[in-house]
């Protein structure tokens, strides 16, 4: 089964409020929340160009985790979970050889600056986790940016990253 049937299969819930220690907080509930959120993200970007495909699944997961910061805890926190199980290792990998086959096809229609690869990936990944954790700490308003459009400017700071990338 690949990433996107597996994606498929999985039932888009809001992440609830209550009590620790919920079945929700469960790391490979989060990231199946969010594979799916990056997964709709993929079968919803009608452009077929690869970098509006990346931009795609970058934008929903700022959605994601903006919408779902418990979620994002969970899965941020490595050292906190056993991430090396099976299923919370092949969703990441997942996620990261989708992301790297649309930089490869990005680099292959020359839309690319030249560069490695899997920094860019990375890069990007750091960027709206980073962005994620900003938001979800409240630190968003000592950098003058008001907390109800910290998710608008993410976005742009991620948009901002691709044009840099960008051929």
């Amino acid at each position: 089964m690949n990433y996107l049937q597996v994606v498929q299969v999985i039932v888009r819930t809001p992440e609830p409020h209550g009590i620790a220690n919920q079945p929700w907080q469960k790391p490979e509930v989060a990231q199946e929340r969010l594979a799916q959120a990056v997964g709709e993200s993929l079968r919803n970007e009608e452009n077929s160009d690869p970098l509006q495909k990346f931009r795609a699944i970058g934008i929903d997961f700022l959605r994601w985790a903006f919408a779902n910061p418990t979620h994002f805890q969970v899965i941020s926190a490595r050292a906190m979970i056993e991430f090396d199980r099976p299923t919370l290792r092949d969703s990441n990998d997942g996620l990261r050889a989708t992301m790297n086959q649309l930089l490869t096809e990005a680099a292959a229609k020359g839309h690319l600056r030249p560069g490695d690869l899997s920094r860019h990936v990375l890069g990007g990944r750091a960027l709206v986790c980073g962005l994620a954790r900003m938001h979800i700490d409240g630190q968003f308003p000592s950098w003058g940016i008001d907390s109800a459009n910290s998710f608008n400017e993410s976005i742009a700071m991620f948009d901002q990253f691709i044009a840099s990338i960008s051929a």
